[in-house]
């Protein structure tokens, strides 16, 4: 709720900041070619988000998710040992991760909200250390194909847009590394 007041704010003082100084006009005119950019970009993302998501659909349909889940499982154990048995939540777990490392973090979400709804089964109102870990994971994720950012690029006419391949696997993976070791010192500190 506080953003919408925040953007709220943010327009208002762009549109009376724009009269104000003179340029109206320019306001318009840029908020209409604003809107003009942001259909055109959704639709574009459109279509690079179906093809994704079906090609996780096809994955999940040949076995290859749960052939993924299985290659995943030993790396999730140590991630999160007190639900290393739990198939309700290594399940979408596995998903989330695999829907990350595709870089289709709206994909991701929904499993993820699915596996930290597991983990809270009558946990209250209170974090535990794995639902925070699967936080920092999932928002820090590794991108093997960063298929959003690559179709964020392609809509606006980049020629080669996965040429940023090398950079986000480096600087995915230093995340996740930082994000995990986080969580591990701030889980001692807070116990202490």
């Amino acid at each position: 709720m506080a953003m919408s007041y925040i953007w709220t704010a943010i327009v208002l003082i762009s549109v009376l900041g724009g009269y104000v100084l003179g340029n109206g006009s320019a306001v318009a005119s840029a908020a209409l070619e604003g809107a003009a950019a942001a259909v055109k970009l959704s639709i574009s993302m459109a279509g690079v988000l179906c093809l994704w998501n079906g090609v996780m659909e096809i994955m999940h349909q040949a076995g290859l998710l749960d052939k993924l889940t299985k290659l995943l499982r030993p790396i999730l154990k140590l991630l999160y040992p007190a639900f290393a048995k739990d198939n309700g939540v290594m399940e979408p777990l596995s998903a989330n991760v695999s829907a990350n490392l595709l870089g289709l973090g709206n994909a991701a979400t929904p499993m993820g909200i699915q596996a930290a709804c597991r983990m809270n089964k009558g946990g209250g109102n209170v974090a535990s250390d794995a639902m925070c870990m699967l936080v920092v994971c999932n928002t820090a994720s590794i991108q093997l194909i960063p298929a959003t950012v690559a179709g964020v690029r392609a809509a606006e006419g980049c020629a080669s847009p996965f040429d940023i391949i090398p950079a986000v696997w480096m600087a995915s993976i230093f995340s996740v590394l930082v994000g995990i070791a986080a969580v591990l010192i701030c889980r001692r500190i807070w116990r202490s």
